[in-house]
């Protein structure tokens, strides 16, 4: 912290993305940049290029990687000019741009872990582009830092944030008709992430299940300030199983791993059908879901705020926040990226960074 306010790491992801285009568009918000200092981690080059299209003034300083330091400076730009990125024109998967966004990111994680920022930011990566430049072993982002931190326990959360049907935004635009106009931010932790669907069945137990639980239990604690979170998980088979009818996997790993939470004085509740359990939780019943996986959580996160969610990588040593979307190669260049996830996930990395240097100063003063 200096002078109070957090430092944010912001990786620019694939270069050849649309993460310059987003993280530009985001900080040009005075309001985003009051609310603590940046490190952007790319090119600047692209920021610039992507500043121009957006008719946006350039804001930030510019330095060298090897050195970050503590800047009075409110957004300042590492820039990897003798990377040798010659990408600028390829709006695709490349084996530079997956070179380009890992070297961002250990970085980052690197000055994340050396206190040198107090919260990570990741943009949009290829995981094409990551297998391409040799980093198949990592089907993301949360893989490789959980690999890297050495966690033991991770799980990949997202939130969508409070809706209101007369709180219109350019980046929030109108529910369709028929759908859920105001909710109040669900936010959903998964149980598996990157699997194949079939390739459950070999890994689906009750740590698989739990784990998920007590990560989300102590985050919304500790990140959230939620005092007691209320919890619901969902059954992985069509109406949770139906008793046994659909399958086991209910009976014989889910509600074993919720009496395992209940135990632990979790309030958890479920397995619920995922079909109807997601509307209740929207609309407050539960602070949270938990979703067997990807897409069954996914889904309606992306339904309901589709251009404002946040992913969140939990049971890490360090806060990181992410865009909800890809690298959208198909409209770099024609200023039409939307920049509500990174401005959503900025505004959260600054609140938990706050957050958690509150925290820190209590214990330290035994209070």
């Amino acid at each position: 912290m200096i002078g109070g306010l957090p430092t944010i790491g912001i990786t620019m992801g694939d270069p050849a993305g649309i993460g310059p285009e987003v993280i530009v568009k985001a900080l040009a918000s005075p309001e985003i940049r009051r609310q603590a200092r940046f490190v952007i981690f790319g090119f600047n080059e692209l920021l610039s290029y992507a500043a121009d299209l957006a008719e946006i003034e350039p804001f930030w300083w510019r330095d060298q990687p090897e050195r970050l330091r503590a800047y009075d400076q409110d957004v300042v730009v590492l820039d990897y000019d003798d990377f040798g990125f010659m990408g600028m024109d390829i709006r695709a998967p490349s084996k530079s741009g997956g070179q380009a966004s890992m070297r961002f990111v250990t970085d980052a994680l690197d000055a994340a872990k050396n206190r040198k920022i107090d919260a990570l930011v990741t943009g949009p990566i290829c995981k094409e582009s990551w297998k391409m430049a040799g980093f198949a072993r990592w089907p993301g982002h949360t893989e490789m830092l959980a690999e890297r931190t050495n966690a033991r326990r991770y799980a990949m959360m997202f939130a969508a944030n409070p809706r209101q049907d007369s709180d219109p935004s350019p980046d929030r635009p109108a529910m369709p008709a028929g759908l859920v106009g105001s909710h109040k931010g669900l936010k959903v932790v998964l149980c598996t992430i990157h699997e194949p669907l079939f390739e459950l069945r070999h890994s689906f137990k009750i740590g698989t299940v739990y784990d998920p639980i007590d990560l989300a239990n102590q985050a919304l604690t500790d990140w959230f300030g939620i005092e007691r979170p209320r919890i619901a998980v969902c059954g992985l088979n069509p109406h949770a199983g139906e008793n046994g009818q659909f399958g086991d996997e209910e009976k014989r790993v889910i509600e074993p791993a919720i009496l395992m939470a209940r135990q632990q004085g979790m309030d958890v509740h479920g397995p619920y059908s995922a079909d109807t359990i997601f509307v209740k939780a929207a609309q407050g019943a539960y602070d949270l879901v938990v979703a067997m996986y990807h897409d069954q959580g996914l889904i309606p996160v992306k339904l309901l705020d589709f251009s404002g969610s946040v992913n969140l990588t939990l049971g890490l040593p360090i806060v990181r926040t992410s865009v909800d979307h890809g690298t959208a190669f198909d409209i770099v260049g024609r200023n039409k990226a939307d920049p509500g996830s990174m401005r959503a996930a900025i505004r959260m990395a600054c609140e938990i960074a706050r957050r958690r240097e509150m925290q820190r100063l209590r214990n330290a003063s035994g209070s």
